[in-house]
């Protein structure tokens, strides 16, 4: 059932979908399949329970971030009238606030208990990378300062979403870490920064009103545009350092099948306007997700 802001109320479970905002789960998806993909590679064997744990303890991470962004942002005043993004469901009164927030602080619970199995597992390296993710998570749009309503939001992303969650998942097969890792989640965390960019250009005019920095108030839509070429295009330009770290050569060329689309989107982003962001925003994660799955293979192919 679709649904706009002018359309028809949508069914209780449906709206809970609609809360946790699933097309943004794939950027929780993204780091733990290229990070478990490069390790796969490097040692020729996949762990596949603490792989499984992780992947499912970012989306309860990435599932509790969304909810308390939805209740955040209504308590706030963000999400009024005048919003252009995707209708929210505390702000449309689908679900009522204290819902919402039970079932943010549920997705963290969930995700630390998820979480004691991967310390045990992995040691005290994953225990501050699995509390600070929760942490940013509460953090991103909760506190004195969230950090959403900062310039820092595209950092935020690409240290947790990227740096962070790749060479964690890395860790967690490997016990051990390597520059390919990092530079890795480097990669796909500029491709999950420029989601921020998106979200962040659409919001710019009701964020200022509203008194937020972020970094598309600060420096306005022009330069919003070269920040955005910039996150889609450095993942290609480093696809050849990755591959002279990881080893893999030629196979990590597969990830420029998605250039195309890339180049696409940045011509899309400079012609946006309005509601028109939110099919760029599906875009770009659509592009993330396409880039990484190239990636797993190239990292994982085997020659014959």
């Amino acid at each position: 059932m679709a649904v706009s802001q002018a359309g028809t109320t949508p069914g209780r479970c449906y709206a809970w979908w609609l809360a946790i905002r699933p097309k943004t789960l794939g950027v929780a998806l993204v780091p733990v399949l290229v990070g478990t993909s490069l390790a796969g590679s490097q040692q020729a064997v996949v762990h596949w329970l603490p792989a499984m744990v992780a992947l499912l303890a970012a989306l309860l991470i990435q599932i509790g971030t969304n909810l308390h962004n939805d209740v955040a942002d209504f308590e706030s005043g963000a999400d009024g009238p005048e919003r252009l993004g995707p209708p929210r469901a505390t702000a449309m009164g689908w679900l009522p606030a204290p819902a919402v927030r039970r079932g943010a602080w549920v997705a963290f619970a969930l995700a630390f208990n998820l979480g004691v199995y991967l310390a045990h597992h992995g040691g005290w390296p994953i225990i501050v990378i699995g509390l600070a993710s929760l942490a940013a998570g509460w953090a991103y749009t909760c506190g004195p300062l969230p950090i959403a309503y900062t310039p820092l939001g595209e950092f935020f992303v690409l240290l947790f979403f990227g740096l962070l969650a790749v060479s964690g998942s890395y860790y967690l097969q490997t016990l051990s870490l390597l520059p390919a890792a990092v530079l890795a989640g480097a990669i796909v965390g500029l491709l999950a920064a420029a989601l921020i960019t998106v979200n962040n250009t659409r919001d710019r005019e009701t964020d200022a009103r509203a008194g937020r920095r972020t970094l598309a108030v600060l420096c306005g839509r022009r330069a919003a545009c070269c920040i955005y070429a910039g996150e889609i295009l450095l993942p290609f330009a480093l696809l050849p350092w990755l591959a002279a770290l990881s080893g893999r050569g030629a196979w990590l060329a597969l990830p420029c099948l998605a250039l195309p689309l890339g180049l696409r989107q940045i011509a899309r982003f400079r012609r946006a306007a309005g509601p028109t962001f939110n099919q760029l925003l599906a875009g770009t994660a659509g592009l993330q997700l396409v880039f990484a799955l190239l990636l797993a293979v190239g990292l994982l192919a085997r020659v014959p």
